[in-house]
């Protein structure tokens, strides 16, 4: 996904917006530096609300600052992975379990249109089309909490994890599962308003979608290991 240039209105806040949006998509890799004046090129803006933005998703831990020119992906690493697999486990379950008491029919209806688009972007390898498909399918769970401050919070771990995911998906040999069992799983429960099958299908879903990506960090972080 390439960058959009932004409306001249409120300029740091729409760079943030479209910076945020990329790193939640997979635009970026890893430890990939991103120079500001080539972002704000992009954004057909000055630098002044680009590095406003950028120092805003480094308070936030979405982006590293290295020099006044130009800031960098955090890198990878099994820790780091689990550390944000963890506390999304926490939050997102949270969020499901909750938004499973307001689940309505056009609710359900939704997810099931959302998850449909997201199997089949899945099988066609359309990289970006699942990831935009996949988070569809979360956020409309997550809101279903009413919770806004609880929704902020996660959306800021998927800006840590659009970067992981651009990993996994165009390095990493993994199986088919590509959530679909636990999608549908907590369609069901929330079709059924049981809250803590909700909790119990994302937190696997988050689980069984990494697992390949595990012995990945664990080799990658014995290459870079010193003899």
């Amino acid at each position: 996904m390439r960058m959009q240039p932004i409306e001249p209105r409120n300029l740091s806040a729409r760079s943030y917006v479209a910076v945020r949006e990329a790193l939640i998509a997979g635009s970026f890799k890893p430890g990939q530096r991103l120079v500001m004046q080539d972002l704000a090129d992009e954004l057909g803006t000055s630098i002044t609300p680009v590095r406003e933005a950028c120092l805003r998703l480094v308070s936030e831990q979405g982006l590293e600052l290295r020099s006044g020119r130009f800031v960098c992906v955090p890198g990878l690493s099994l820790s780091r992975y689990l550390e944000i697999r963890t506390i999304r486990i926490a939050l997102e379950g949270l969020a499901a379990e909750i938004g499973a008491a307001h689940a309505t029919a056009a609710d359900i209806a939704r997810l099931t249109e959302a998850h449909a688009r997201f199997d089949a972007a899945e099988r066609a390898r359309d990289v970006a089309a699942a990831l935009q498909y996949n988070r569809d399918f979360h956020f409309t769970v997550y809101r279903l909490s009413g919770m806004e401050m609880l929704v902020g919070q996660i959306e800021s771990l998927w800006v840590s994890m659009g970067p992981i995911l651009n990993v996994f998906y165009n390095e990493v040999e993994h199986d088919d599962y590509a959530g679909a069992d636990e999608h549908l799983a907590l369609i069901a429960a929330l079709r059924a308003h049981d809250g803590p099958a909700a909790r119990a299908a994302i937190e696997r879903d988050i689980v069984r979608g990494g697992e390949s990506l595990v012995p990945y960090l664990e080799k990658l972080g014995q290459s870079l290991t010193p003899a």
